[in-house]
């Protein structure tokens, strides 16, 4: 039967692999990598970055299951011509993060912070996109702003979404909202995100999630349905 059941909640989630993606939300340099925009800002990282390994466990499990990968990527263009109006709150809350700001990249070449095709938005090794992978691009904290993500998960038959990455209660919550209002059914893996802000803005959305946009589980019932599945 092309179904497993994940213990979750509120209650089990009934995944269907053949209409399901794992979604990885923003696990780039900038929000995840020492020397990221993040980190220079003085924030805790450690958070997100221990969420790397169990995304990994959770994306092999899911290719060898078949189900699809999807990765969003955060970023405005060299131009930030896509940033927002002078008085939009995207544009102004992300000059404060300095935006398109030149760095030093870790890797030795001229980054700019959460600008496209630098090292500081570019996914992070240990999660680097595959072959076959789809790669959507946004400006906006949802995924499904102003981009294809909708158009090619309905191409793909996608309905079930396994939510990974970062932030919790930004970019993950903003994208499984979106979702949710689309008729998706979100699984929100709660080891599988974090965020520097604080536990409790985490906290605060995990309980959002299982009140009211879709399920929960940890990465560990996923990966033993699949077992069972297999």
């Amino acid at each position: 039967m092309d179904q497993l059941t994940v213990v979750g909640r509120p209650e089990p989630f009934v995944l269907r692999p053949s209409r399901a993606a794992v979604v990885v939300v923003d696990m780039q340099n900038d929000f995840v990598s020492p020397g990221g925009a993040v980190e220079a800002s003085g924030a805790d990282v450690s958070a997100v970055a221990a969420t790397v390994e169990p995304i990994a466990r959770v994306l092999t499990a899911a290719r060898r299951q078949g189900l699809r990968v999807v990765y969003l990527q955060h970023g405005y263009r060299p131009d930030l011509s896509d940033l927002g109006s002078e008085l939009s709150k995207n544009r102004l809350i992300h000059l404060a993060a300095r935006v398109g700001q030149p760095v030093s990249a870790p890797d030795g070449t001229e980054g700019r912070v959460l600008v496209h095709d630098t090292w500081n938005t570019r996914i992070v090794d240990r999660l680097a996109p595959l072959a076959g992978d789809l790669v959507v691009r946004k400006s906006r904290f949802s995924g499904f702003h102003n981009t294809t993500l909708d158009d090619q998960l309905r191409q793909l038959g996608i309905e079930d979404l396994i939510m990974t990455g970062c932030t919790t209660s930004i970019c993950v919550e903003s994208t499984i909202r979106d979702a949710m209002f689309r008729d998706y059914r979100p699984l929100l893996l709660t080891d599988c995100v974090a965020e520097p802000q604080g536990r409790n803005y985490h906290d605060a959305t995990v309980g959002l999630v299982e009140s009211s946009l879709g399920w929960t589980a940890e990465s560990t019932a996923l990966l033993d349905a699949m077992v069972e599945n297999s």
